[in-house]
Parts: C-alpha cells; structure tokens; sequence
C-alpha cells in the first residue's frame, strides 16, 4: 500500500520539477490532501515559502481585489473563506487536466516560472526630482506578485461576464504555461520588464 500523498488526493507531485533555479527554494512541492495551515506561518519572514505552493495561490484567491490598498473589484462571496477557495482551485486543475492531459500542477508550476518576472521599477528622488530605475526582483517576491497578477487578472475578466472564475483561472494558466500574451501575467511582466530595460 502505497503512502504517498497526492495533492487534494488526485495528483501526483513527486515527478514536478523546478527548471528556474533562481525560484526552487520558494516554490514548496511538498503536497498536502487539504492545503490549508491556518495561517502558521503568518508574520515570520520568509516563512511562507515552506507553504504548498498551491495554497499559496489558494491565499491569493481569497483576497483577490486588492491593488494598490484598494479593492478595485470585489471578490465578493469568496472573501476570507478558505473552503470555497479550495473548489476553485480543485476545479481549474480539472478544467486544466482535462484541457492539456498533463499533470496541473506541473502545469501551473511552469506556468509561474514563466509569468515571474525578472526585473522592476523603483523611484527615487534626488534633488527634487524623481527617476525611475531598475532593480532585479527578489525570487520570494517574484512568485507573490506572479500568484497576484494570475488571480487579479483572472477576477478582471470573470467580473461581469458570464465565464466563471474557474474557467477564467484555467484559461489563465494554461495561458501563461503556453507563454500566451493572452496571459494578464505574462503581458504584466513583459510590460515591467521593459519599463525597467527603458529606465536603464
């Protein structure tokens, strides 16, 4: 009998690999059947990248509004409520499963490799006067604002219309796993990027 866990007790991780170095030690593949910790490592620095990267983006999914300290849409019915948060997600590795016939957390894993970007924008002032300038980004940030940008992208055009935010999510993924400019994360970082490749 075997005792391996499987992520929600459906999909295998063990064969899931983290090709970008620079993020291997923040992307957490050690599955769980209920991603959920309860906020155990709420508050300590750098903690969070020993949270199952797949609730990571369950987290995201419950505060998906926010941008720039204000909730520009409102999430609504999901809001702080870890159980509907873990269906969505269930459900768009089904869709993405379903889609491609690949392992989804594979899948979603090469999606965030891809969509993290490199490099950002800071300002600074001198003077009076106020320029930007590039920085590199640090690996812990690249996977939060790529999980940010996936999720609030997804909320952007689920909102109003008649696609659920599962199909939203799947199409999101799959999206930036293809490196689609489709993607909402793939075309952030992109447009990042070369703000910062301008600034130089």
């Amino acid at each position: 009998m075997s005792t391996e866990i499987k992520a929600f007790n459906r999909w295998d991780v063990s064969g899931v690999k983290v090709s970008d170095h620079g993020l291997a030690k923040y992307i957490n593949l050690d599955a769980k059947i209920v991603p959920r910790t309860g906020a155990r490592y709420a508050g300590n620095r750098f903690h969070k990248s020993r949270v199952f990267i797949v609730e990571r983006f369950m987290n995201k999914i419950m505060v998906p509004g926010h941008k720039s300290k204000k909730h520009f849409k409102s999430s609504g019915h999901i809001t702080g409520k870890a159980h509907n948060s873990y269906a969505i997600v269930e459900n768009v590795f089904k869709i993405i499963e379903k889609r491609l016939k690949e392992n989804p957390i594979q899948v979603f894993v090469k999606a965030l490799e891809n969509a993290a970007q490199r490099e950002e924008i800071i300002t600074i002032e001198y003077g009076g006067a106020r320029y930007p300038k590039a920085v590199e980004c640090a690996p812990q940030r690249r996977v939060d604002v790529t999980l940010r940008n996936m999720v609030q992208g997804s909320y952007v055009k689920s909102f109003g219309s008649k696609k659920s935010i599962e199909e939203c999510l799947a199409a999101e993924v799959i999206a930036a796993y293809r490196l689609s400019p489709d993607s909402f994360a793939i075309s952030k970082k992109l447009e990042v990027e070369r703000q910062a490749d301008a600034s130089r």
